[in-house]
């Protein structure tokens, strides 16, 4: 349990977290780790352009490529010390290239699954598992 919040609650909130990403503006690029964090959301219903950092061609070279295109990214690394440090070099990037950006999606996400997950990818585990759990209380 998340610092209290009952599942139906966490569950909303990743609900809420997930729809702002699929009704983002197109020129809004998600920025995922890899193939199977990019995967973890398309089966959340998220879709649209996303970059894997981890295959490209460097951070740097992103946003500048973001840049390029008048683009603004949405950071969603994940949560482990690794995705941390990641996210930190995105942030630092687009800012030298002044490329709009939000990490509070991100955010919000680690405050209601870090509990959990640790990662992107395991995200549809833990939807299908709240959605579960939010359905056995209702009978």
């Amino acid at each position: 349990m998340s610092l209290g919040r009952s599942p139906k609650d966490r569950l909303d909130e990743i609900q809420a977290v997930l729809e702002e990403l699929i009704s983002r503006d197109p020129k809004v690029v998600i920025l995922v780790e890899g193939m199977r964090d990019r995967g973890a959301l398309t089966i959340l219903g998220v879709k649209g352009e996303m970059i894997q950092v981890q295959s490209s061609d460097g951070i740097f070279a992103i946003a500048e490529h973001l840049a390029k295109d008048g683009k603004s990214a949405i950071i969603m690394t994940d949560w482990d010390r690794k995705g941390g440090q990641l996210g930190r070099l995105l942030r630092n990037a687009l800012a030298s290239n002044a490329v709009p950006y939000d990490d509070v999606l991100r955010q919000r996400l680690v405050v209601v699954a870090k509990q959990d997950i640790k990662d992107v990818q395991s995200l549809p585990s833990l939807y299908s598992r709240l959605v579960q759990e939010v359905q056995a209380r209702r009978l």
